[in-house]
Formats: C-alpha cells, structure tokens, sequence
C-alpha cells in the first residue's frame, strides 16, 4: 500500500472520530489504547523465543559497557 493512501485512510479514521463526541471518543482512545497492549503483549513471547534461539546458537555475547567499547575498537567495522 502506498504511502499516500495510507495518510489519506489516517485522515479518514482521524476525521471519523473526530465526528463523535468527547466521550465517545475517549471509548475509543481507551479501546485503541487496550488493542495496543494487548498487541504488544502477544509480541513479547515471540520476541522471547527469538533471544532464546539467538542465545542457544551462540549468538549472544555478555560484559560491561566497557567490553562492549572494545570489542567495538577491536572490530573490522570502519565507521568513517
């Protein structure tokens, strides 16, 4: 979907609730507001199992800032 016709279907849902009353939209502020956590929290147990996977392949490395910084200096990356 292009960007344009997604801005236009935003405006169209803003200009939809707009419409309602103040407590009406506040219904569906709060509603929108639980669909989004309630998203989020279907993400977290994926997200988990992702680290998880990560961290059984050996992807995972554990230390300081400081070790992180020299790794960083230590690294072929040429970030110039």
């Amino acid at each position: 979907m292009s960007k344009a016709i997604k801005i236009s279907q935003f405006q169209q849902a803003l200009e939809a609730v707009e419409v309602l009353s103040l407590e009406d939209q506040a219904w569906v502020l709060d509603i929108l507001q639980n669909r989004l956590r309630q998203e989020r929290g279907n993400e977290l147990p994926k997200e988990v199992a992702e680290v998880r996977q990560e961290y059984a392949e050996g992807n995972v490395k554990f230390g300081s800032v400081a070790d992180f910084m020299v790794d960083l200096d230590e690294s072929d990356w040429n970030l110039l």
